[in-house]
């Protein structure tokens, strides 16, 4: 039996950052690179919510026409810091489901994005990231 060389690795982790890099109540977004099913390489960027001991992952991309939701760097949270909000238009989203509640993509949701807690490092799960070890990047 030959085996395909392109298996999927449901179990592979990612570590992008440390639990305690986001404080409780913060967002912070990541800029990655996804390799596609195709192996070609695309920009990834997820927004990682902190709230207690629990983390929530998005895509960083706007159902309403796929912007950024940040206006500023890691500014993601609305004034009452308790939904996600979009700086362009002003729809918010719940934290815990990413569904628009708010704004021009009412009743729509954002892309949720899988995270697990390990060994004190926030990891995202079942997708296939390129590793690269350049420093010196932004």
């Amino acid at each position: 039996m030959i085996m395909n060389k392109q298996e999927v690795q449901p179990n592979t982790v990612y570590a992008i950052c440390g639990f305690n890099d986001i404080p409780s109540r913060r967002a912070m977004g990541f800029h990655l690179m996804i390799v596609g099913e195709d192996g070609k390489h695309r920009p990834w960027s997820i927004i990682v919510v902190r709230w207690g001991k629990k983390v929530l992952g998005y895509l960083n991309k706007c159902p309403h026409n796929d912007v950024n939701l940040d206006w500023e760097r890691n500014e993601f949270l609305d004034p009452s810091a308790i939904r996600l909000m979009c700086g362009k238009h002003g729809s918010t989203f719940e934290l815990g489901t990413g569904r628009c509640v708010d704004g021009p993509c009412k009743g729509r949701e954002l892309t949720p994005v899988a995270l697990t807690v390990l060994d004190g490092d926030i990891c995202v799960i079942g997708v296939r990231l390129v590793e690269e070890d350049r420093a010196g990047e932004s």
